[in-house]
């Protein structure tokens, strides 16, 4: 072979393993890259032209496709929308997918594992795929409570079923409508994505499990108290000191025993047993409280209440937290859900639930099932245990605090005729010049109805007025005497 040849046969045998390589990269290698890339319009239009399963709750569908007629093939609507916008997300064809819609986009899309003998039995068929519906654990009734409860302010009502960590209601406002973001008309899409992130009250926030979190007020005390309790040294009925005001430790603060203002000491000679100190929300009684069973105990029981732990329910919620290497005084703040404490309604309604379940923390979850088109089963739900942060006997004197709380304390407003409701509220300050945020933390139970529910309202004032009549409506939804 002469040198002319040779390097003919060196160039195309250099040129056929670039081709090679490059193919084997770009498919193989790069293909997720590129596949998620967001101007690769052919993914985007294979997406967009697949029927996709619906989001479902008590049998009614809402989230939906329907055929478009356009370029996509289908368009995503939602009914109604922005009642259970922040659960189920958007699904734009200018802004991708959130909640539901993102958490679970292999189910809903057809595209997950579970689904592939689905896939291939509509392929030998000659049928077109489709996505599986996803049903919610929703409550319809008392989902549309928390809404009109809210009535648009700013705020969120989470409810569980305490036996299962079934989620029953999870509201978030004000919300959005995302068949705004739905739309094929980019124009309109961009135009309200500018309005809504404009907006200064974060429609597109669910306050219910992220957003910038919040005080927990006197709503933190039911942690104290189980604290307490399972430190063995205290009874709903030992004394605590309860003085009309408390000189914080090297502190020139003065912390008042009423979220009022009030200098009352809690009963006589400033001394009275942890139940009334829990029904009339010390809060000198439980500053010296939980400086007592010191910051370890009361971060361990706040933990296994579920702070600091990363939950999917499957959306990811963001954890709670408490301040880190809290001083005396930082301390006394905390335990009256005030310095660095941040939570989400979510978490204050598992620790409500863990009372209602003898003291068991179950897992929150928002799917019930998972199936396909021909209405075969893919997953059900199946209860799991997340921790036990107290015993069930001291989640019995739990439950008898919280029921003074709401028959002669600050939650009388949630009382329900015929029902155990146990509860506690909150006025959490937050910031100088501004409204306190209002809490309610409680639960309701009836033979075998059970609900646990916890109220947030943005600077809502006390929540003996505000939170506590909104989590009525909520418990009355579900429990029927």
């Amino acid at each position: 072979m002469n040198k002319p040849l040779r390097h003919v046969w060196l160039v195309t045998g250099i040129l056929f393993i670039l081709l090679f390589t490059s193919t084997t990269y770009f498919q193989v290698v790069a293909q997720d890259r590129l596949n998620a890339h967001g101007q690769n319009d052919r993914t985007l239009y294979n997406e967009y032209g697949r029927h996709r399963g619906p989001i479902v709750v008590d049998g009614h569908a809402i989230a939906s496709s329907q055929a478009s007629g356009d370029t996509y093939g289908y368009l995503r609507s939602y009914d109604p929308g922005g009642m259970y916008a922040p659960v189920t997300g958007y699904y734009s064809v200018v802004f991708g997918f959130t909640g539901i819609e993102r958490s679970l986009n292999d189910t809903l899309s057809g595209d997950a594992d579970a689904l592939f003998y689905h896939r291939l039995s509509a392929i030998l068929s000659g049928q077109q795929g489709q996505g599986a519906s996803v049903e919610l654990t929703l409550d319809s009734a008392a989902q549309e409570a928390a809404w009109e409860a809210l009535d648009g302010r700013r705020g969120s009502v989470v409810a569980l079923d305490p036996e299962t960590g079934a989620v029953l209601a999870m509201v978030s406002t004000p919300s959005f409508d995302p068949n705004s973001l739905a739309s094929h008309d980019t124009g309109a899409v961009n135009r309200a994505w500018t309005e809504l992130n404009d907006d200064p009250d974060r429609p597109l926030t669910n306050r219910a499990i992220g957003g910038d979190l919040y005080p927990p007020g006197s709503a933190y005390k039911l942690v104290v108290a189980a604290a307490a309790l399972e430190s063995g040294e205290y009874t709903s009925e030992t004394e605590i000191p309860g003085p009309g005001t408390y000189d914080l430790p090297n502190s020139s603060a003065v912390m008042n025993n009423r979220a009022s203002g009030g200098t009352e000491p809690c009963g006589p000679d400033g001394v009275s047993t942890l139940a009334d100190a829990l029904r009339q929300s010390c809060n000198t009684s439980f500053a010296l409280l939980g400086t007592d069973v010191g910051e370890d105990a009361l971060r361990e029981t706040s933990q296994e209440f579920g702070f600091g732990q990363r939950l999917e329910i499957p959306m990811s919620v963001t954890p709670s937290t408490l301040g880190e290497d809290l001083d005396a005084a930082q301390l006394a703040t905390t335990s009256i859900g005030q310095y660095e404490t941040r939570v989400t309604p979510l978490q204050m309604a598992m620790v409500a639930g863990a009372f209602a379940n003898d003291g068991v923390v179950m897992q929150p979850q928002l799917v019930q099932a998972v199936r396909t088109n021909d209405l075969s089963t893919v997953t059900e739900l199946s209860p799991k245990e997340l921790s036990q942060p107290l015993s069930a006997a001291n989640a019995a004197q739990m439950r008898q605090m919280m029921v003074g709380v709401v028959e002669d304390g600050t939650g009388s407003a949630a009382a329900i005729d015929g029902v155990e409701v146990g509860g506690k509220t909150g006025t959490a300050e937050w910031g100088e010049d501004r409204a306190a945020h209002s809490w309610y933390v409680g639960y309701g139970q009836q033979d075998d109805q059970k609900i646990a529910v916890a109220v947030l309202v943005e600077e809502g004032g006390y929540g003996s007025r505000t939170a506590a009549p909104i989590a009525k409506d909520v418990m009355e939804a579900v429990i029927r005497p």
